[in-house]
């Protein structure tokens, strides 16, 4: 039995050595290829301004792939590339009709990409998730929220729905309201919340975005304000603002009444998560 199979086995590579040999050379040629194609679309690609996607990659390797299929067809498995091309135009509807998703989102992701709608690291909103662009690949966009959580969203989807972009700063922003004691001088107040905040959230917040107070109105209690805090990148925005609301809430020259019949020390972010 075992020699009738290595029998079969060395007879089989006599009579085909030739057609292996040209499907290992077409199909190392076609890595190669790819790989330095790949390589020169991520330098064009930079040169134009234009961000560098997987998609883009993945295309170029399925053409690739569709040339070496096609040099390999007539010489090893004797079908003639024409024929095989007339039969898959005949089902060419067919196939389109069922996959009519997949291509809307190829065709989606181009337009996002050329007409730079949104690249790889943009803060993006869409339909209330909020997070950084990791990549758009040749279905799907993927998002990474700030709490971690991945998001796939369809290119179709993006293309037909109102994006908005924020600023990354603006993403990391947090705004912590409070009331000063009527009477309270503005200057020192914001010095001593500023001084407060730099002490006890540094470890939250984002050493490159100072925090800021603004005033922002008056009431029966005193003048009212919000503290403008930035956080670290992967740090969610509560994490903060109850950093920051814990950071205040001793504070004297603050008024510890509500004005607004809500808790002494009210905390909101910009953006929420």
């Amino acid at each position: 039995m075992i020699n009738d199979i290595l029998t079969a086995v060395t007879t089989f590579f006599r009579d085909n050595w030739l057609k292996i040999l040209w499907l290992v050379i077409v199909a190392v040629l076609a890595y190669i290829l790819a790989r330095v194609l790949a390589r020169i679309m991520a330098k064009g690609l930079q040169k134009a301004n234009i961000p560098n996607a997987s998609l883009f990659i993945n295309v170029m390797r399925i053409i690739v792939v569709a040339l070496a299929l096609t040099a390999v067809l007539q010489p090893i498995f004797g079908i003639n590339p024409s024929t095989l091309f007339t039969a898959l135009g005949i089902g060419g509807l067919a196939v389109s009709l069922g996959l009519k998703d997949v291509i809307a989102n190829i065709i989606s992701g181009f337009d996002l990409m050329a007409g730079k709608v949104i690249s790889p690291g943009d803060v993006i909103n869409i339909s209330g998730v909020t997070g950084v662009v990791e990549d758009i690949t040749w279905r799907q966009t993927v998002v990474r929220s700030r709490s971690g959580s991945v998001v796939l969203i369809p290119n179709s989807i993006l293309s037909t729905t109102a994006v908005e972009k924020i600023d990354p700063s603006l993403e990391s922003l947090v705004k912590v309201p409070f009331t000063a004691k009527s009477g309270t001088d503005d200057e020192m107040l914001t010095q001593t919340l500023l001084g407060l905040v730099n002490k006890d959230c540094a470890n939250v917040m984002n050493p490159n975005l100072s925090p800021i107070v603004k005033f922002t109105g008056l009431t029966p209690y005193g003048i009212t304000g919000e503290i403008y805090a930035f956080a670290k990148k992967d740090v969610l925005l509560s994490t903060v603002m109850d950093s920051v609301a814990r950071a205040i809430a001793g504070c004297d020259l603050l008024e510890q009444r509500a004005a607004t019949g809500g808790s002494d020390v009210e905390a909101s972010a910009h953006i929420s998560q």
